[in-house]
């Protein structure tokens, strides 16, 4: 018996991920936090705040802790090379 891949999409009749979880939306490959649910939709954050947007929970994938972590230094990388081109 093999373990499920946590990066397989999240079926349509699972619950949606809870808030707090990292997730990749599929429909625009951006990486986010979920903050909550509303209606038919979750309302994601990137991980390093700013504005969030909504996803079809059928189209998110939770992150792996390496895809998290990638995630993460992409961000802190271009944040460092905005503040360089200052």
């Amino acid at each position: 018996m093999t373990a499920p891949d946590p990066a397989a999409p999240v079926p349509e009749s699972a619950p949606p991920p809870p808030p707090g979880t990292a997730v990749r939306d599929t429909a625009c490959d951006r990486v986010g936090v979920v903050m909550g649910h509303q209606g038919p939709y979750l309302q994601l954050r990137p991980l390093s705040g700013g504005r969030e947007w909504d996803a079809d929970p059928g189209g998110v994938q939770p992150l792996t802790r390496a895809e998290l972590l990638r995630a993460r230094l992409a961000e802190a990388n271009a944040r460092s090379r905005a503040a360089l081109d200052r």
